[in-house]
Parts: C-alpha cells; sequence; structure tokens
C-alpha cells in the first residue's frame, strides 16, 4: 500500500497506528477475497469410498456392498464410476449402521446416561503456539469420528471463526458471540447464537471483537455485585448447561491472555489442553501463565467456585524432530510432567501452513493437493494427537 494513503497533515505517531491498522485491514481483505470472496459460502468436499470407510471403520468392500444393496445413504457415482460420500451421507451410514449391528459396536459413539458433557478449553498464554490450529483440527477431528462437536471462538480476533467459515466482519451481528449469551443485561439464549457449520456434525459460536465487552464490563458488574448475582466465572458454564444435551464435545479457542474470559472458560473446562511451542521463551511464558492460573482459580475457589478437570494435558506443536534445542526442551517437560504430556507431538508442517492460506484445515483439502508425503506426514501426526485426546475423553466417560 504506497505511503501516500496515510493523511497528508502531520500526524503523531498515536495517530499513525489508526492509518497503519486500516491500510492493513484494507489490505488484508482484498488478499482474503482473492482467495475467498465476501459472497462464497465455504462448502466441504466430497469423500473418496476409501476415505469414507477409514472415517467409519469398515473396510472399503463392506461401505461398497451397503451401496450394492442400496442400504443406508448412497454415494455419489461419477461418470467413471468412482463413489463419494458427503459428511452428511458419512454420519447417516454410521446410524444405519447401528441400526442393523447386532456385535454391540457403535459406529456412532455418542455419550449416554451418566456421560458428563466435555468442555475442553485450549489455552495458551502466548499467541503463535498453534492453539487455533490445535482447537479447529481437534474439533473437526472428533465430528470425524462420529462425536456431536460445539466450537466456541473466545478469541475477539476470531481466527477460529474464519477458518470454520464465518466471517465476522460480515456474518457476525451484535450479540452473535458467546457474550450474547454470558452478557450482564439482556443476555440471549445460547442455543439462539449457536449456528451449524459447513462440516456436518460441527456447530459454531463465532468471535468478533464484541467479546471485549466482557473483559469491560465484568469489573463494573463486581463493582456493584448483588447478592442474587450470578459471579462471572460461572456464566460460561451455565450458558453450557442449556445445551448439554445437544453435544458430546464442546472445544472452547480461548484469547491468548488470562483475561475475565479466559478464566470463564478455564472454569466451564473438564479438561484443560495447553499448547506450547518447544522453545525458552516459550516455556518461560508458560511458567507465568501456569502462575497466573493457579492464582486466579485459587481465589475462584475461595469464592465458592468448584473447579475439577478430567484432565489436564500439554501438547507439543511445531515442533521439528531434528532440532537439538527442541528435543532437549521436549525431554524435560516430559521428565517433568510425564503423562501429562501428550506423547504425539504436532509437528511443524508447510502442509498445515499451506491449507491455512486458503482458511482450510488438513481435513478440508485433498490429498492430492500437495506433495502426498508432505501431507501424509503431517495427517498421520495430526491424527495421532488427536486419538491420544478422545482416549482421554473415553477414559473420563469409563469406557474403555
Amino acid at each position: 500500500m504506497p505511503h501516500q494513503t496515510l493523511r497528508p497533515s502531520v500526524v503523531t505517531q498515536s495517530e499513525m497506528i489508526g492509518d497503519h491498522a486500516e491500510i492493513l485491514r484494507t489490505q488484508l481483505q482484498r488478499m482474503s477475497a482473492a482467495l475467498y470472496p465476501p459472497s462464497a459460502a465455504k462448502t466441504l468436499r466430497r469423500f473418496s469410498s476409501g476415505e469414507a470407510a477409514k472415517i467409519i471403520g469398515v473396510s472399503d468392500s463392506r461401505l461398497r456392498q451397503l451401496s450394492i444393496d442400496r442400504a443406508g445413504p448412497q454415494p455419489e457415482v461419477s461418470a467413471t464410476g468412482r463413489r463419494s460420500y458427503s459428511l452428511a451421507d458419512i454420519h447417516g451410514v454410521r446410524t444405519h449402521l447401528d441400526e442393523i449391528n447386532r456385535s454391540g459396536r457403535k459406529y456412532q459413539p455418542w455419550r449416554g446416561p451418566g456421560e458428563h458433557l466435555q468442555i475442553i478449553s485450549v489455552v495458551n498464554f502466548k499467541g503463535g503456539s498453534g492453539k487455533t490450529t490445535t482447537a479447529a483440527h481437534l474439533a473437526q477431528s472428533l465430528v470425524l469420528r462420529g462425536y456431536r462437536v460445539l466450537a466456541i471462538d473466545l478469541d475477539p480476533q476470531a481466527s477460529l471463526s474464519a477458518l470454520l467459515g464465518v466471517q465476522p466482519e460480515l456474518d457476525v451481528r451484535p450479540n452473535d458471540t458467546l457474550y450474547g449469551a454470558i452478557r450482564y443485561e439482556g443476555a440471549r439464549l445460547l442455543s439462539e447464537i449457536i449456528r451449524p457449520s459447513y462440516f456436518t456434525g460441527l456447530d459454531v459460536v463465532p468471535a468478533n471483537l464484541e467479546l471485549m465487552e466482557f473483559e469491560h464490563e465484568t469489573p463494573k458488574a463486581l463493582a456493584k455485585r448483588r447478592s442474587t448475582d450470578q459471579l462471572f466465572f460461572t456464566r460460561v458454564a451455565q450458558a453450557l448447561s442449556t445445551v448439554d444435551d445437544r453435544y458430546d464435545i464442546v472445544v472452547i479457542d480461548c484469547p491468548p491472555q488470562l483475561g475475565f474470559l479466559t478464566l470463564s472458560a478455564l472454569c466451564a473446562a473438564t479438561s484443560l489442553l495447553i499448547t506450547i511451542h518447544p522453545q525458552m521463551l516459550d516455556v518461560s511464558s508458560m511458567s507465568q501463565f501456569l502462575a497466573m492460573a493457579n492464582d486466579l482459580l485459587s481465589v475462584v475457589r475461595d469464592a465458592g467456585g468448584k473447579i475439577e478437570y478430567d484432565a489436564l494435558r500439554y501438547l507439543i506443536t511445531r515442533y521439528e524432530p531434528q532440532d537439538g534445542p527442541q528435543n532437549r526442551i521436549v525431554a524435560l517437560l516430559r521428565n517433568l510432567f510425564g503423562e501429562a504430556v501428550l506423547n504425539a507431538p504436532m509437528l511443524k508442517s508447510s502442509a498445515v501452513s499451506d491449507a491455512g492460506l486458503s482458511k482450510q484445515t488438513l481435513y478440508e483439502i485433498g490429498r492430492e493437493t500437495m506433495t502426498r508425503s508432505t501431507y501424509d506426514r503431517a495427517i498421520e501426526a495430526l491424527e495421532a494427537v488427536n486419538a491420544e485426546i478422545e482416549a482421554t475423553i473415553r477414559r473420563a466417560w469409563g469406557r474403555a
């Protein structure tokens, strides 16, 4: 953007912040429009028969036989005879298999009586740790595994919203974020804010800068609080309790700072997933985050808050196996925290970065869109991470 677009009159350094913000916003909108036009609605590709069979957990021949028998949702067949399934079809096949299955296996792993809603807050004190990428891929992976998932974007920067097909500048109106359901006056029902995504089975609560209002309003509410008022740190949990029966798992992408929004998400969570880039500065930042979080959660407990986590896990992100210093830091973390550190790290990969350029995840792009070895290496690491998190969820439910 040419320099002359700045105001021609003499401006102070502080005034230039506004100019630079407008210049950058305009340029980013142009770049975004070129890749993803504002009028476009994000759609999900179809899955090949082999991919669908792997997602469902059956052999390709079993899926082909269902198609031949005209049992359950039918695939789309191309002129060359290739069969493909939408994600809705895949969910339908799962339902059909459960209806005809007599082995006791459940292809649709929804939670049952006595299994509480799993709320996973993905947190980090420092930006750039892969927090949003982790949250998006985790939510989509759990849907592909058959769960009913709600993704909540609590970061005012709204990166998760954009990745999941919601354009915060255009699609999100006042009170369309979680703030609309947790505000102190005039709150809406969360069910009115939740919107379905293009990724069938994944619902979304989007974000925008409106969420900052909660940070501004909470101190005022605390100053004039009446004994009958709902405490701020219970508001997220209370909102989620109104849709408890609709979901198995909630994934919350928290802001990269320890404010009232993040603290509320920590109090609502049944599990914490802390992403960490294995660099010394990031580890030092995480140390500060843990100390501050502990102090604040202690205050919440003293105020009567009940905080119980099924699991606290650390996920190593942007990991480069050939990097010696990174390996030493990972070894240190495993030595200090043991099984709290997930065995599988998320590798640093150009596949994730390339997908992100068009606001997509690895689950959305096809294997044919990039070097297959690059894609396979990234998706294998990603699936290992998400399988480990799913195992933690199942243990919390008492399942094998």
